[in-house]
C-alpha cells in the first residue's frame, strides 16, 4: 500500500474526535453539569460547531491564531476550547485570578484576536489593556446569541493531531509564566494513559471536577470523561463539604484533587467528616497531583475512603503525567511519587549531562509522546530544557532498586549551606509528621557566614500552639544538625498558585 493511502486513511487525533463519536452513537446521554445546568452529547457537540462557526465568520483565517478563554469553571469553558481548536486556533487558558496587569503580559506574549471572558471578570478584562483582541464575547446572554447566530462548522479539514491544541501559562512558581504548546495528540494520548492507569474513564464512569479548567490538569481529568463517553459534574468553585456530600452519595467512580483540597477537607469538623463517611461503592479512583501529597495526608485518605483508590502522580504541563504511585503502594512505600507512566521514559541527570549512579539524585528528564509542542515564541527557553528529545522542569529525584522514583526538590529550591546540599523537601516531610503542624515549607536566605540558611514556615493546626525549641527537638530526631532550619515563622497560610504550589519565592523575599 503506498504512502497516499495510508495518509487518505488515517485519522486525526483531536480531543473533540471521542466526544463527537459518542454524539454520533448516544447523543441524548448526559454529558456535563455544572450546577443546574447540563448536557447531552448531542447539545454539546451542537455548542461546540456553532463556536468553530463563529470563530471562522469572525476571523475568517483562523489557522494558529490565538485566543483566550479568561473564567472559572462553567459549562460553557469546554465546548469554547474545543470548539475554538476544531476551527485550527490556539487557546489560552487565562488563570480567573489574574489582575489586569497579569493578563496584559500573558496577552501580550500570545496576541490573542477574540477573548472569551467570564461575567465576574469583565471588570478585569475592562481594566487590562489588550491591543491584539478583535473582539470580547461575554459568557451568558451575549454569548448565548452569538452561539445562536453561527452556523454549525465542522473541524477543519486541514487540522493534524500534532497542531498546537492550547496554551497552557506555567505557574509562574520561580519568575515570569510561559505559555507551554499543548497538541492534540498529546492530549489525546494523556486521556488514553489516564484510562489505562486511573480505570475511571469509561463510558459508564461518572467523574467529580473540582480543579480549575485554566490548570492544565483539571482541564485534562475534565475532558478525559468526555472523551470517553462517561459523565462529568464540575464544580464552580471547591467547597470541602459539599465535595464530601457528593462522594459520600456513592455515584462517582473518580475524583481528582490536588492536595490543598484534601488538606480542607480534613481541616473539616470531625462531626461533618463523620457525617459524610458512607460506603462509596462505585468510587474506584481518587487521584492527586500539581504537589506533593505528605505522607500523613495520604494515610487520612485511606483511612477515610479506604485502601485501593489513591494514585499520586507526578508531571508537569510540559512533560504531562511522568510517574504514578497506585494504590498498593501508598503505604508501603513512603514519600514515593511511583514508576514511569505508559509510554515514558525517565532519565536522572548530573551536571554533565551524564547518567548519574543508582541511588544518586539527578535532574529529571522524561520522554514521551504527550510532550509540549514548546514554549510559545520562546524557542531559545525549549530549548535550554530539552536535552536529546527528554524535558526537565528542573526537579531532582531518585530512582530505588525496585525503580520507584523520588522527588528529592526542585533544583531551584536546593539549599547549598556551609558547602552542603540541602534539599528542604526533606524537611518538610519531616515537620508535616508532627501533629500540631497543618502546613510547612523551608526556603534558604542569606546568610554570611554560611552562604544560606534554613527558615521555616509554619502553619499550625486550628487551636494548637507549638514553640520553636520544639520544633527544632522534633527536626533534630530525625535528621543531622545542619538540616535543622535556623529560624521558624509562624503564619496564616502559605502562599500558592491556583495549581496548589507553594510559592517560595515570595517566602524568601518575606
Amino acid at each position: 500500500m503506498d504512502k497516499s493511502i495510508n495518509h487518505a486513511l488515517r485519522q486525526e487525533l483531536t480531543v473533540s474526535a471521542g466526544i463527537r463519536a459518542v454524539a454520533a452513537h448516544s447523543p441524548s446521554k448526559h454529558a456535563i453539569t455544572v450546577g443546574e445546568r447540563t448536557l447531552t452529547y448531542h447539545e454539546l457537540v451542537e455548542r461546540m460547531r456553532r463556536v468553530t462557526g463563529g470563530a471562522i465568520t469572525e476571523l475568517a483565517s483562523t489557522h494558529g491564531v490565538r485566543a483566550m478563554v479568561f473564567a472559572p469553571n462553567c459549562l460553557e469553558y469546554p465546548e469554547i476550547v474545543c470548539g475554538l481548536a476544531d476551527a485550527g486556533m490556539i487557546v489560552a487558558t487565562a488563570n480567573p485570578r489574574l489582575t489586569p496587569v497579569e493578563l496584559e503580559n500573558i496577552a501580550a506574549d500570545c496576541k490573542p484576536q477574540l477573548i472569551f471572558v467570564h461575567p465576574d471578570l469583565e471588570p478585569v478584562q475592562a481594566a487590562a489593556s489588550l491591543p491584539s483582541v478583535r473582539r470580547v464575547i461575554v459568557i451568558g446572554s451575549e454569548y448565548e446569541a452569538w452561539l445562536q447566530s453561527n452556523e454549525p462548522a465542522g473541524q477543519l479539514s486541514a487540522l493534524q493531531e500534532t497542531d498546537p491544541f492550547a496554551l497552557v501559562y506555567t505557574s509562574g512558581t520561580t519568575g515570569q509564566p510561559k505559555g507551554v504548546l499543548l497538541s492534540h495528540r498529546s492530549r489525546v494520548l494523556s486521556f488514553l494513559g489516564m484510562a489505562m492507569e486511573f480505570g475511571c474513564f469509561g463510558p459508564d464512569d461518572r467523574h467529580l471536577s473540582v480543579a480549575p479548567m485554566a490548570h492544565g490538569a483539571g482541564f485534562v481529568f475534565t475532558v478525559a470523561p468526555l472523551f470517553f463517553g462517561g459523565y462529568v459534574e464540575v464544580h464552580e468553585k471547591f467547597d470541602p463539604e459539599r465535595v464530601l456530600h457528593r462522594l459520600g452519595k456513592g455515584d462517582h467512580t473518580g475524583t481528582f484533587m490536588v492536595p490543598t483540597h484534601y488538606q480542607a477537607i480534613f481541616d473539616l469538623e470531625k462531626t461533618v467528616l463523620e457525617r459524610f463517611r458512607q460506603t462509596t461503592p462505585l468510587l474506584r479512583s481518587i487521584i492527586s497531583n500539581a504537589s506533593a501529597l505528605p505522607q500523613v495526608l495520604k494515610e487520612k485518605i485511606v483511612d477515610y475512603w479506604g485502601a485501593g483508590l489513591l494514585h499520586e502522580t507526578y508531571g508537569s504541563t510540559e512533560a504531562g503525567f511522568v510517574t504514578n504511585l497506585r494504590p498498593a503502594d501508598q503505604l508501603r512505600i513512603q514519600q514515593s511519587v511511583g514508576r514511569p507512566f505508559t509510554c515514558t521514559n525517565i532519565r536522572l541527570l548530573g551536571e554533565d549531562g551524564q547518567q548519574v549512579l543508582d541511588g544518586e539524585v539527578g535532574e529529571l528528564y522524561s520522554s514521551s509522546p504527550c510532550l509540549f509542542n514548546g514554549y510559545f515564541d520562546h524557542p531559545d527557553e525549549t530549548e535550554a530544557c530539552m536535552r536529546d528529545g527528554y524535558v526537565s522542569v528542573g526537579d531532582l529525584a531518585r530512582q530505588d532498586d525496585e525503580g520507584n522514583y523520588y522527588i528529592v526538590d526542585r533544583k531551584t529550591d536546593m539549599v547549598i549551606s556551609g558547602g552542603l546540599n540541602i534539599f528542604p523537601r526533606e524537611i518538610e516531610d519531616v515537620l508535616h509528621r508532627h501533629a500540631a503542624i497543618r502546613e510547612a515549607a523551608v526556603v534558604g536566605v542569606p546568610d554570611e557566614r554560611w552562604g544560606e540558611r534554613l527558615q521555616a514556615f509554619i502553619v499550625l493546626q486550628p487551636g494548637a500552639s507549638l514553640s520553636e525549641d520544639l520544633i527544632e527537638q522534633h527536626c533534630r530526631n530525625s535528621l543531622a544538625g545542619y538540616k535543622v532550619p535556623r529560624s521558624v515563622h509562624f503564619i496564616d497560610s502559605l502562599p500558592r498558585n491556583t495549581g496548589g504550589k507553594v510559592m517560595k519565592k515570595i517566602l524568601r523575599n518575606d
